[in-house]
């Protein structure tokens, strides 16, 4: 029978080739305190102690996903994004921390708006307009994404925070796009903006188990969702009204001449903690 002694040792035998110590480490963390409800102290101070064959059974079976190099998320089948607990599989990409800052970056910009629109356009696994909704409770919050099967993984995100946010499946490139929608405060997208030439540079982990259809564009028009996004906000935005982008850093001057030649105003680029120009917000003229 396995202790948490043995399951730290074997984690650190069995994926030393793979991951970093460190990370290996909070792999151990996390599945223990989902799977047994441990915290960082039991682990300390019960590190002799034998676990339950279920949980015994659960950390053998997450330990060979890892070593396939699948993601913990989709292992537990769930991540943390702005203070809120969401559900997540191979449907939805695995929210990323440079997306919870241009949420930061929205929240802090329109806190003190007292009724304001905003719709989210490819949604995901919904973590943008939930974390919207939730630290702007005043807000109508409404998103879009093409795919069926994340709109439904984004539903059962809002039912279990309990936050009102109107799901549509509806494709952005379609240009007979006939949806009537009341005007927006804010738009925002995190959209595929990544090069089909760029997957030699990603991850195997990323490659084999996340949604292509939300990561990847084509080499010939990198920009293709941008363009779609930039024109339906001309006609879906108040005057005034903010339009948010999370960008591939590569194409941060392209997207500023685009928003410029749609007669955009203030825009202003943005880096994420790494440094890189990751966002970029602009106004309806």
């Amino acid at each position: 029978m396995n202790t948490i002694d043995k399951i730290n040792k074997s984690f650190k035998t069995e994926l030393k080739d793979i991951y970093p110590e460190r990370e290996i480490q909070t792999f151990v963390e996390i599945l223990l305190e989902y799977y047994a409800g441990l915290n960082k102290t039991d682990l300390i101070l019960k590190s002799e102690e034998i676990l339950k064959p279920t949980v015994n059974e659960q950390i053998e079976n997450a330990l060979f996903r890892l070593k396939k190099e699948e993601p913990i998320q989709y292992i537990i089948g769930e991540t943390e994004f702005y203070d809120l607990k969401l559900k997540v599989n191979p449907s939805v990409l695995i929210p990323r921390p440079e997306t919870e800052e241009l949420v930061d970056w929205i929240i802090k910009n329109h806190k003190n708006n007292k009724k304001i629109n905003i719709l989210d356009i490819g949604t995901g696994s919904g973590c943008i307009p939930l974390a919207l909704k939730n630290n702007l409770p005043n807000a109508k919050v409404f998103a879009i994404d093409i795919s069926e099967t994340a709109l439904e993984t984004a539903k059962q995100n809002a039912k279990l925070n309990n936050l009102d946010v109107s799901f549509t499946q509806l494709d952005i490139l379609n240009a007979e796009i006939k949806q009537k929608f009341e005007k927006f405060d804010i738009i925002v997208s995190n959209p595929p903006y990544i090069r089909e030439k760029e997957k030699e540079l990603m991850h195997k982990n990323i490659l084999e188990n996340e949604p292509h259809l939300a990561l990847f564009v084509g080499d010939n028009d990198a920009l293709v969702f941008y363009k779609a996004i930039i024109h339906f906000a001309k006609n879906h935005l108040k005057k005034q009204g903010n339009l948010y982008f999370e960008i591939n850093e590569a194409y941060g001057n392209e997207i500023i001449t685009l928003l410029k030649e749609n007669e955009y105003q203030d825009i202003e680029f943005k880096k994420d903690i790494n440094g890189k120009d990751r966002m970029i917000r602009a106004v309806k003229n």
